[in-house]
């Protein structure tokens, strides 16, 4: 008999410091490293909801600088998928 893992859930509460917000650059660097990883991943802003491997998903959020944004992730690598994540939305992706 098969063991069935489980799959980890992790959510997180944040507000977006990147300057230019989710806009082009920075929301492409979000869904191409979201990709990376099998956990499922899900934005939400003011109870809209964003898949996060889809670019048009996170550009039709439009989530400015400020905005506070909830982060989860569920599947085999949650953990790492939602530090990584966190780690690209809370800090200056703008190169300054």
């Amino acid at each position: 008999m098969a063991r069935q893992r489980r799959k980890t859930e992790c959510v997180r509460e944040l507000i977006l410091a990147n300057p230019a917000g989710l806009h082009a650059r920075p929301a492409t660097a979000f869904v191409d490293l979201a990709s990376k990883f099998q956990a499922e991943v899900v934005l939400t802003k003011d109870g809209q909801t964003a898949n996060g491997k889809s670019i048009m998903d996170i550009l039709a959020l439009g989530a400015e600088r400020g905005a506070k944004l909830v982060l989860m992730t569920r599947g085999p690598d949650a953990s790492e998928a939602l530090r990584a994540l966190l780690q690209l939305l809370e800090g200056d992706t703008s190169g300054n």
